[in-house]
């Protein structure tokens, strides 16, 4: 029998991808996708026909807000565990439109969480953010750091949920791992990430930004290194232990609740200047380069402590970025035919 996931955001960039994974793997998936038109909704659109050409995938588009459609599609479904992957994305828009965040990543996390209580799935897992170690600057970032410096609304958000999740599976004894992504990039991104733009604008003779005049480093992650990482974690569930002195050392699990949290990273930083010299290597072409202070809201580098996930999962993310621009180039050009 087919165990069944059910995952938000399957239009989208990263739960697309883990939904094509998790299909390859035998799974069911029910997606779940409000396809805000925040960016281009015929791309959304377009990943939803390929996992829609899979029998065993179905999808329902709705906003994680309204939570009587939430709780009738995970009931009718009745998953074994749940990913939630979907969110208002994106650290600068933020700074737009920050009621957008309170309202999907907190309420409609929020819904989420109950409905797999409800539910009593096996495991619930759930998408954070880099972005929550804000100002801190001991690197590589550990989960067992402190992490109250957020410097953004969609960080502060994102913080928010991780809380919410610790009293609730405190609360409700539901299983909950929420994962910090670290810069994740690849084929069917989204247009505002900066390998998009880059490689768009670089082919339409536009220049490009660099923020901080390109003196960024970012722990570039791979996407499908990334959705590999989640479904291991999947099979690793945390369970409440007896006491604190059970805790491995450097397991980042609550003494009082089953909960953890587990950077998703490639354990490594690169410098920005480097990942668009990758850029023009693959496209053949370089680039006209705007320099700008840092932004509002912004840091100046990332940089995963990988370890704990390998420890849960015997995996690593390891592709090169110079490997995984090259991917990305092959897809944008064979997408928009250039």
């Amino acid at each position: 029998m087919r165990r069944k996931v059910f995952v938000t955001g399957t239009a989208g960039f990263i739960g697309f991808h883990l939904a094509k994974l998790l299909l390859a793997e035998g799974f069911e998936v029910a997606g779940f996708d409000g396809m805000t038109d925040y960016y281009d909704v015929d791309l959304k659109r377009r990943r939803h026909q390929i996992l829609l050409q899979n029998q065993h995938f179905s999808a329902v588009e709705a906003m994680l807000e309204d939570r009587e459609r939430v709780d009738l599609t995970v009931d009718e479904f009745r998953p074994d565990v749940i990913v939630h992957l979907a969110a208002q994305a994106g650290v600068r828009y933020s700074l737009e439109n920050p009621h957008a965040y309170l309202s999907a990543n907190v309420i409609g996390t929020f819904n989420i969480m109950e409905a797999a209580r409800r539910n009593h799935v096996s495991h619930l897992l759930m998408a954070s953010t880099s972005s929550v170690y804000g100002a801190n600057e001991d690197m590589p970032f550990h989960e067992n750091e402190k992490a109250d410096t957020q410097l953004t609304i969609y960080a502060a958000t994102k913080k928010a949920t991780e809380s919410m999740a610790h009293a609730h599976a405190h609360l409700w004894n539901v299983p909950t791992t929420m994962f910090r992504f670290f810069t994740v990039y690849g084929p069917w991104g989204r247009p505002d990430m900066a390998l998009y733009k880059f490689v768009d604008a670089i082919l339409d003779n536009r220049p490009i930004d660099l923020y901080n005049g390109g003196d960024m480093y970012r722990d570039f992650t791979y996407v499908e290194d990334l959705v590999r990482g989640i479904r291991l974690l999947i099979d690793a569930v945390p369970e409440r232990p007896a006491s604190a002195t059970e805790i491995a050392e450097g397991d980042s699990l609550s003494p009082v609740a089953p909960f953890r949290i587990v950077n998703i990273g490639n354990n490594d930083k690169v410098k920005l200047l480097d990942f668009v010299a990758a850029i023009e290597t693959s496209l053949g072409k370089k680039a006209r380069r705007n320099l700008m202070p840092m932004q509002m809201g912004d840091v100046p580098a990332t940089w995963a402590d990988a370890s704990l996930l390998e420890r849960l999962t015997g995996y690593r993310p390891q592709t090169d970025f110079r490997d995984g621009v090259e991917k990305f180039v092959t897809w944008y050009r064979d997408y928009f035919r250039k």
